[in-house]
């Protein structure tokens, strides 16, 4: 089973999730990697991709989600969760605007467990499933996790994660160090 840590932030209080220790957009960003390299074959530098697939997606705010609890055990806040298919909204657009690009998933909650599963870009059916999970959590962990998250003051997602060459598919290793050691926020990177 895995493990899941709720996390808010901003002065929004968006809600972010980290599995097993790894925020839930990176998980996102290498499982689109390769449909994006796949539908975008443009002059983008390796580093403005990943910075591109690492910034796509931003938590849910306090007031999209509704009632977080009931939320993330598969209720959807309003409008978060999509009728058809009874998939659940867990990451927002980067934008601001939760529905540009949302990741979805379905939640099955049962008394030992909750599991995410069936991960999707709803505005890219032809990628199908994404290969991400699925994550099997302890429910009385996830419940816990859930009714106390972790407050951080800003992002923590604020820099790339070190990247090795073959993620950047050209033999040169992504990462956000400068000079002296330490890592570029994405905005320092060139647009």
């Amino acid at each position: 089973m895995q493990c899941i840590e709720f996390f808010t932030y901003a002065s929004a209080l968006q809600w972010g999730v980290r599995v097993d220790g790894t925020d839930l957009r990176v998980h996102a960003a290498d499982a689109t990697r390769e449909p994006w390299r796949l539908e975008n074959q443009d002059d983008t530098t390796p580093e403005e991709r990943e910075e591109f697939l690492f910034s796509q997606h931003a938590g849910l705010t306090q007031d999209e989600l509704g009632d977080p609890a009931r939320h993330f055990l598969g209720e959807g806040g309003p409008g978060l969760l999509r009728a058809t298919t009874g998939a659940v909204a867990v990451l927002g657009c980067s934008c601001g605007i939760w529905e540009c690009w949302p990741l979805l998933t379905h939640i099955t909650v049962t008394p030992e467990t909750v599991e995410w599963s069936g991960f999707r870009q709803p505005y890219r059916p032809t990628w199908g499933e994404l290969p991400m999970g699925p994550y099997v959590f302890p429910r009385a962990a996830y419940e816990n996790a859930l009714a106390h998250p972790v407050h951080l003051a800003g992002d923590p997602l604020t820099a790339l994660p070190h990247r090795t060459q073959q993620a950047a598919g050209d033999g040169r290793a992504i990462r956000g160090d400068r000079q002296d050691g330490t890592d570029r926020s994405l905005s320092e990177w060139p647009r």
